[in-house]
């Protein structure tokens, strides 16, 4: 998956995750042969759960 659609899925922006990356708060992405972050399913799961403990309702 893309940057792009792992973030609609979560629901934040892109540069969001990029940030969370940056900073260590989720692992960083794999990168495919042109340098484009390229993630998978426990990728999204990450990504996800830190979503959900930062912004629970």
């Amino acid at each position: 998956m893309t940057i792009t659609e792992v973030a609609e899925i979560v629901g934040i922006s892109p540069k969001t995750i990029v940030r969370w990356e940056k900073v260590g708060k989720v692992k960083k992405a794999k990168r495919d042969w042109r340098g484009w972050r390229v993630y998978d399913e426990e990728d999204l799961h990450g990504i996800k759960l830190f979503h959900e403990t930062v912004f629970e309702i």
